[in-house]
This record gives C-alpha cells, structure tokens and sequence, in this order.
C-alpha cells in the first residue's frame, strides 16, 4: 500500500462530512473546504504509520487551517500507535483529529480534532485557501512524492498552451481564457512559450510536447 491509497477513502470521508477536498494542495496531502463565512479551512496529512513525523507536520499546518487531521494505515496485528494511549493523548493535546484507514479502505476515527488556541498564520492560510479555490477538479491524489504537482497556475499554462496549438495569439486574446495569460507568457516558467513578434506568442516544442498526446 502506498500513501496515494489512503487518499481516495480520505477523501470520500472528507466529502461526505461536506468539504470541497483536493489534494496536494501547497505541500499538504488533502486539503478540504466548507463554504461559509469564514470558509472552514481543514488539512489532512498521511503516512503508512503513524509517526513523530506525521506529528510535527500536523503542528506545521496547524497555521494555516481550522482543523488538522492525521491519517495513517490501521496496523495488521492491532499493536499500532493509534491503539497507544501516550499517542492519542498527544493528538487531543495538539487538537488534532487522528484516523486510521483500513486495507479495505474502512477509515475510523481515534481522536476528533478541535481548536485549543487561535493559531493562523494569514498570509499562508490565504494562499492555501486561493491555490483550492484556482484549481479545476481534483487533479493530483494526495501523498504522491517525487512527481510534478498539477497546481492552478500549470492548469493555466497548459490552457494556454493548448490555445496556441492552433497558431500564435496575444495575450490579450488569450486572456479572455486566462486571466492571467500575460503574466503566464512573459513569466514563460516552463519555456513553453515564445515570442515570435512584438505582442505575438507561440508555442516551443517543449510547450507542444506538454500538451499534445505521447506518439510513444
């Protein structure tokens, strides 16, 4: 089992308890947000094991959301952290909600989360809150390592991108797709753009490659 299993059981829990989830969400593993005035912000870490590791993440993002959660694997032989008592009461004392997913995806909750003590960081909780709210759909499962993360602004260059496939533009015509299409083809962070006259973009190779099926 690796920890992109734990995600989807996670999320449909997350879902059904109302948030709008998605994950990989600035560094965090799942992020999920409830509509309201203010927004309900929660992050969810996840690990095979439960872990000081999974802990000191929780107290990282514990800035920046309304509720930590963290996730691990339900022991097979039932002598796991979650059945520790020392561990639990740690969780309580942090205010952090504590779950265990089983192989059959069954998640239990151990320990419910609350917040002890104000605890935001603004400007982080911010930039958390707009990366959920860009992003279109859930592309990238949660707990994936080593691989290129789906973020708002790659779903914005690659919408470019695939607008350009059909002949050079100018940012003005692209930005009634994009809104932020001039800052995207000036910023050109990937090189998939280039400028072929003065206001005139078209697609490089490596652009056309981000976007076009693999012939492979």
């Amino acid at each position: 089992m690796a920890e992109t299993d734990l995600y989807l059981p996670l999320k449909a829990f997350m879902e059904g308890a109302g948030y709008s989830v998605k994950g990989e969400v600035n560094g965090c593993d799942l992020v999920g947000v409830k509509d309201s005035d203010p927004p309900v912000l929660i992050v969810c870490e996840m690990k095979l094991t439960f872990n000081l590791e999974l802990i000191m993440q929780g107290v990282n993002r514990a800035a920046v959301c309304d509720e930590v959660w963290l996730a691990a694997r339900s022991s097979k032989t039932g002598k796991g952290r979650e059945h520790d008592a020392r561990f639990r009461n740690l969780c309580r004392r942090l205010g952090f909600g504590l779950i265990a997913v089983s192989a059959s995806g069954t998640v239990e909750v151990i320990v419910a989360p609350f917040a002890a003590t104000p605890r935001r960081d603004p400007k982080r909780r911010s930039r958390l809150l707009e990366e959920h709210r860009r992003r279109v759909g859930d592309p990238q499962k949660g707990g994936g390592r080593g691989k290129p993360i789906m973020t708002a602004y790659r779903q914005d260059c690659v919408l470019c991108a695939t607008s350009l496939l059909t002949g050079p533009q100018s940012p003005k015509q692209l930005q009634t797709l994009v809104p932020r299409a001039p800052t995207i083809l000036r910023s050109n962070v990937y090189g998939w753009f280039v400028r072929e006259r003065r206001g005139i973009y078209a697609l490089t190779d490596l652009g056309r490659a981000a976007v076009l099926p693999s012939q492979d």
